[in-house]
C-alpha cells in the first residue's frame, strides 16, 4: 500500500515502439527502466522519488512477465548492496532512494561498489532538493559522486530528456565500468509531458533466463587490498577518460545558441526549466524556450568535459554558472578549466546568485539581472531587467506592509487523528509531575512532536538513531532520557544501532516505539511488521517478539490513544529504580491508512445493506470554560475555537470541526489531564438494527423527560 495507487497508470508501462506515453516523471522513469532491459530493481522509499518504488510494486505483475526481480529494501545500504550483482555479472540493475541522507546510509556499500566497478549497467536514482521544498538536511550528492568517482546525471526536467538519460545512463555505466547516479528534483519527478516509447526489453540474464552457474572467482573484482590499489588507478586512467569520451561522443550535454553571443550561461540540467522561466520574465527568451543568451546545459554534472567547457566559453567575454546548492563544486571546476585553457572569460556565479538555498524563478531572475549589469553584453541595456527585479521586490515589500505584519509560519504537523499525537500528550502530562526529561527525537512523522504545541526533542541525528544518540545522556545528566522511534526507523536502523548497541553496553534509557504499521512519512508503504493485507502473504515480523529475543526484559505495549495509561507507563519507566533499557510500544494504526481502509470497508458493507457505525465528538458550549488546555495538550487540527454563544461570557469556546475522524483523543486528553467534562461522544448509525431503533426511541424519551424536569 502507498499514499496513492498507480494501478490506473500501470497500463501505460506496456506501451510499445512508436506509441506515445503521457503522464508524470516518475512513471516515465519506470517506463525507461523497462525499456533498458534491467534484470533487477530495488530501493528505499523517500521523497521526492518515493513514488518510484510505489509504481514498481504496483507493476509487479508486469515486472514478473519481464523476469525482473524487485526488492523492497529495509534501508538504503541494502539497496546499494543489491548493485553488487552487476559487479560479477553482465546484468543491468537500478536502485532508488532519497538523497542526501539516503546516500549517507548507503555510503559504505557505494564506496565498495565504486572501487571494483561494474560489468553490467548500474543506475542509482536519487531524489534531491534544496531550500524550503526539501525535507532533510541541505547537502549535495555532487560531493559523493566526486569522492567515489561515480558519474552524476542531472537531466533537463522534460520527459524525453529524462527517459533518454535513464537509458543512456546504463550505456555510460557499461562503457566506463562505473555506477551512474541520476538525480531528480521533485519538479522533475512530477512534471507531466509525453514521449515516444519503445518496446519493453527482457534481459538476456534474468529470473526467466538464469545463468545456471555462478561467476568464476576473480579476486580483482573484490574491494579489498591489493585489488583496491589497482582500482584506484583504473578510476582515473581508464574509467574517467572512457566516461568523458562517451559523454562527448553521444552529446549528453546540450548547447542552445542565442544572438547575445558575447555572454553565456552554464546551467545544471535540473535547473533548465526554472532558468528558462526567469529568462522569459526578463524578455530574454520566448514562450517556446528560445533563449537570446547561449546556454550550455549540463545533463551530466560530473565529470565535466573540459574540451566542451572551453569551446563554449572561448568566444565569450563573460559566463554565468547557475549551480544550485553549496559548495560551488562546478563553478570551481569551470574556473580551473578556463585557467588551464588560458581563457580570459570572466566567470560569474555565486556572487550574483545566493550561496545556498533553492533557485526559484524569482531567485534566478534577480541573479540574471545582477549578471547582466556586471557583464554588460553588447547591444543590450540591462537597466529594464534590473528595474523589473526591483519592482517585484517592491511588490513583495508592499504586500508585507499592507498586512502590517510578516505572514505567520505554516508549520507541518500531525494529521487529524494521528495515533502519535496522544503519545506526546501523555509525555507532556508526565513531565508535569516528574520534571523535564531529555527527549531524543528521530526522523519520521513523529518528528512533528518537536513543533508546537509539544516542543519536544533535543536532537535529531538520523533515521532510527534516536536511542543511539541518547547513549551518553543519562551518565552526564543523572536522569534517564526518553528516545522516540517509529516502527519504520526500528527496522531501518534502530534495531542494530540503537537496541543492540544499548543492550551490549548495558545502557539505561527509555525507548518509545511508535508502531503505526507503515512507513507513514513517505506514504504508508509496507514494512516487515505491517499487518495489513497486501502483495505479500508471509507472516509479518513482530517488534515485541524481536525485542524479547534480543534480551529486552522491561517491555510494555500500550494502546496509543490511551493517554492516561501511557502517562502512567512513561512515569514508571522514567522513574524506575531498575537499571537497563525499558521499551514502550505505542500501538495505533496510521489514521490516514485506517481511514482509507475503513472507508472502503464501510462502502462495501453499506452496499450489502450492513450496519455501519461512525463516531463523532463535540464540545458542549454551556460546559466549556474557555480554558483551552485541551487544545494545548492535543494540537489536533479538528480542535479549534469559536465565539462563545453565551452573551454574558467573552472567552471563545472550544469546538470540534467536520474534519474530525472520531479518534477520541480530545476526550482522552481531557480525562487524563482532569480538565473538564465538556466533550461529548455520539454514534451515527447507518442501516440500524431493531435494537438500535428501540434504544434510540428510549433515549429520546429519557432526554425529553430530563429536559422537562430542567424546564420546570
Amino acid at each position: 500500500m502507498a499514499e496513492r495507487s498507480f494501478q490506473h497508470e500501470i497500463n501505460s508501462l506496456r506501451l510499445g515502439a512508436g506509441e506515445v506515453f503521457r503522464g508524470e516523471g516518475i512513471l516515465a522513469v519506470t517506463k525507461a527502466l523497462l525499456q533498458s532491459g534491467i534484470s533487477y530493481v530495488g530501493g528505499y522509499q523517500g521523497a521526492p522519488v518515493s513514488h518510484l518504488m510505489d509504481v514498481l510494486i504496483d507493476a509487479e505483475d508486469l515486472l514478473a512477465e519481464l523476469g525482473i526481480h524487485i526488492e523492497a529494501c529495509t534501508n538504503e545500504a541494502a539497496a546499494a548492496a543489491m548493485l553488487g550483482a552487476s559487479i560479477a555479472y553482465p546484468i543491468r540493475g537500478a536502485v532508488t532512494w532519497k538523497s542526501v541522507v539516503g546516500t549517507n546510509v548507503a555510503s559504505d556499500a557505494l564506496s565498495n561498489l565504486a572501487s571494483p566497478g561494474v560489468k553490467g549497467g548500474a543506475l542509482i536514482i536519487i531524489g534531491e532538493d534544496y531550500g524550503d521544498g526539501a525535507s532533510v538536511i541541505q547537502e549535495r550528492s555532487h560531493a559523493f559522486a566526486m569522492k567515489s568517482s561515480l558519474w552524476l546525471l542531472d537531466p533537463r526536467p522534460d520527459l524525453p530528456s529524462i527517459t533518454a538519460m535513464v537509458e543512456t545512463g546504463f550505456e555510460l555505466s557499461e562503457a566506463s565500468n562505473t555506477p551512474v547516479i541520476l538525480e531528480l528534483r521533485i519538479k522533475a519527478c512530477h512534471v507531466t509531458g509525453q514521449f515516444e516509447t519503445k518496446d519493453n526489453r527482457k534481459a538476456a540474464i534474468s529470473r526467466l533466463a538464469p545463468t545456471g552457474a555462478p561467476a568464476a572467482f576473480d579476486y580483482g573484482t573484490l574491494s579489498h587490498p591489493p585489488s583496491t590499489f589497482t582500482h584506484e588507478i583504473a578510476k582515473v586512467e581508464d574509467r574517467l577518460p572512457a566516461a568523458r569520451r562517451f559523454i562527448r561522443e553521444h552529446h549528453l550535454n546540450e548547447v542552445f545558441e542565442g544572438d547575445m553571443a558575447d555572454i553565456g550561461i552554464i546551467v545544471q540540467g535540473g535547473l533548465f526549466n526554472s532558468l528558462q522561466r526567469a529568462l522569459l520574465r526578463l524578455g530574454l527568451s520566448d514562450p517556446f524556450g528560445a533563449s537570446r543568451i547561449p546556454l550550455y546545459c549540463l545533463n551530466v554534472t560530473y565529470p565535466l568535459i573540459p574540451e566542451e567547457v572551453a569551446e563554449f566559453c572561448a568566444s565569450k567575454r563573460a559566463i554565468l554558472m547557475v549551480e544550485e546548492g553549496t559548495p560551488d563544486y562546478i563553478e570551481q571546476a569551470v574556473g580551473q578549466v578556463l585557467r588551464k585553457a588560458g581563457l580570459s572569460t570572466a566567470l560569474f556565479g555565486k556572487g550574483c546568485l545566493p550561496q545556498a538555498g533553492e533557485y526559484t524563478s524569482d531567485v534566478l531572475a534577480a541573479g540574471l539581472a545582477a549578471f547582466l549589469a556586471e557583464a554588460r553584453p553588447e547591444g543590450f541595456d540591462a537597466a529594464p531587467a534590473t528595474a523589473l527585479v526591483a519592482q517585484v521586490e517592491a511588490h513583495r515589500t508592499q504586500a508585507a506592509t499592507l498586512i502590517e505584519a510578516a505572514l505567520p509560519g505554516r508549520q507541518p504537523g500531525f494529521c487529524t487523528g494521528c495515533p502519535e499525537r496522544p503519545v506526546f500528550s501523555a509525555l507532556k502530562l508526565a513531565q508535569k509531575e516528574i520534571g523535564p526529561t531529555h527527549i531524543s527525537a528521530d526522523i519520521g512523522c513523529h518528528s512533528f512532536g518537536t513543533l508546537p504545541p509539544f516542543n519536544m526533542g533535543n536532537t535529531i541525528l538520523g533515521f532510527g538513531m534516536s536511542l543511539a544518540s541518547a547513549a551518553a545522556i543519562s551518565s552526564n545528566t543523572g536522569k534517564r532520557p526518553v528516545s522516540i522511534m517509529g516502527d519504520g526507523g526500528f527496522w531501518h536502523n534502530g534495531i542494530i544501532s540503537g537496541v543492540a548497541g544499548t543492550l551490549f553496553n548495558k545502557g539505561d534509557g527509555v525507548l518509545v516505539i511508535l508502531q503505526n504499521g507503515y512507513t507513514s512519512a513517505t506514504g504508508q508503504q509496507f514494512m516487515p511488521s505491517t499487518l495489513a493485507e497486501g502483495h505479500r502473504a508471509e507472516q509479518p515480523m513482530n517488534i515485541e517478539r524481536t525485542l524479547r529475543s534480543m534480551g529486552v526484559t522491561w517491555l510494555k505495549t500500550v494502546r496509543s490513544y490511551s493517554v492516561g495509561t501511557m502517562k502512567k507507563v512513561l512515569q514508571e519507566a522514567i522513574g524506575s529504580a531498575e537499571k537497563g533499557l525499558k521499551v514502550i510500544i505505542a500501538d495505533g494504526e496510521c489514521q490516514l491508512a485506517r481511514q482509507r481502509r475503513v472507508k472502503s470497508e464501510d462502502a462495501a458493507r453499506l452496499k450489502a445493506g450492513g450496519r455501519v457505525v461512525r463516531v463523532r465528538y463535540g464540545v458542549d458550549d454551556e460546559i466549556c470554560s474557555g480554558d483551552h488546555s485541551c487544545i494545548r495538550l492535543s494540537g489536533c487540527p479538528s480542535l479549534t475555537i469559536k465565539p462563545n454563544p453565551d452573551p454574558l461570557r467573552d472567552e471563545p469556546v472550544a469546538a470540534v470541526i467536520q474534519s474530525c475522524v472520531g479518534c477520541g483523543l480530545c476526550g482522552e486528553v481531557a480525562h487524563a489531564a482532569v480538565l473538564c467534562p465538556s466533550f461529548w461522544r455520539a454514534e451515527i448509525i447507518q442501516n440500524p438494527s431493531r435494537f438500535d431503533l428501540w434504544r434510540d426511541r428510549w433515549n429520546k424519551r429519557a432526554i425529553g423527560w430530563l429536559h422537562g424536569r430542567a424546564a420546570s
